[in-house]
């Protein structure tokens, strides 16, 4: 993604404290390459404490904001009473951001839902962010859809609760002095426009993943930038080293090109290019002349 936009600000997935505080190698969750700049480092927890701790350690790690999770519905996220569940404690939330805040320089910023079943109406959402507001928050990122804590899966809940775009335009009226980032069902630049003359930011999540290359005019668009974008196959030319970096650190190839199955989304020849990729990448002797290969064939 780094390849395609410079500017854009890439969010790493959920790590949990406990991960990062019990686990025997925190390089593992932490680590990143310095390209990748700027990026965010989201944590899941439920302690103050905890969490604080590992802002800490992200901070220490040179990640450029720490991102708390509050929107995320899966069952194990439930379990350990983190993720979408936290909506109904906006007061932990507070205590979450006021430490974080103490512990770091970076911005503090909390993704979360419009809601969850139980306290699904805009004032329960108003209070939510008023709250998580007066203990400093640096921003915010809504989803604009409720979560469904029982029944449905992580999947369904991207999709089957209505979005409700008009309550986060609604928070920016409230709150004109945050900085409000609207999140999903997103795909398009001309759906990006329209909410960029509402709230203050738009996060792009399955489709930064299905379609990365929607992020190829990202750098001009929305950050004045005058350099070329590179084409889909200077991206995957470029990849190469990095590809052979990661084969001699850990040696599966498919750890890096399973992420890019979708370069070609909508294109000529996307399947084609898919079957290329998921036909060799498991293979014992896959390496980075996979890519060459199929450059070759371009």
């Amino acid at each position: 993604m780094r390849l395609i936009s410079k500017h854009a600000l890439l969010y790493t997935e959920m790590v949990t404290t406990g991960a990062i505080l019990r686990g025997k190698d925190n390089h593992r969750y932490l680590d990143f390459s310095k390209e990748e700049h700027p990026v965010a480092l989201q944590l899941g927890g439920d302690s103050p404490s905890a969490l604080g701790e590992c802002a800490k350690i992200g901070e220490d790690y040179g990640y450029d904001e720490i991102n708390l999770n509050i929107g995320c519905p899966s069952d194990r996220v439930q379990s350990g009473s983190f993720g979408a569940c936290l909506m109904k404690e906006p007061d932990l939330v507070a205590e979450m951001v006021a430490v974080c805040k103490s512990k770091v320089k970076i911005p503090v910023t909390v993704k979360h839902r419009i809601g969850v079943n139980g306290k699904e109406s805009y004032e329960d959402l108003q209070d939510f962010v008023s709250k998580i507001r007066a203990a400093g928050v640096d921003q915010i990122i809504v989803h604009a859809r409720i979560a469904i804590l029982e029944g449905l899966s992580p999947k369904e809940n991207r999709t089957i609760p209505p979005l409700r775009y008009e309550d986060v335009y609604r928070l920016k009226k409230d709150f004109s002095d945050l900085s409000i980032v609207i999140n999903g069902g997103i795909k398009t630049h001309e759906e990006i426009g329209n909410h960029l003359t509402k709230v203050d930011g738009v996060m792009i999540g399955r489709a930064a993943y299905d379609n990365p290359f929607l992020f190829s005019e990202v750098d001009s668009l929305y950050y004045h930038s005058n350099e070329t974008c590179r084409t889909r196959e200077e991206v995957l030319s470029e990849l190469i080293p990095y590809v052979h970096f990661v084969l001699k650190k850990e040696g599966k190839i498919h750890f890096v090109l399973r992420h890019l199955l979708g370069l070609y989304h909508g294109e000529k020849g996307a399947r084609e290019y898919r079957k290329f990729l998921t036909d060799r990448m498991h293979q014992s002797s896959a390496s980075e002349f996979i890519i060459k290969e199929y450059l070759s064939l371009r």
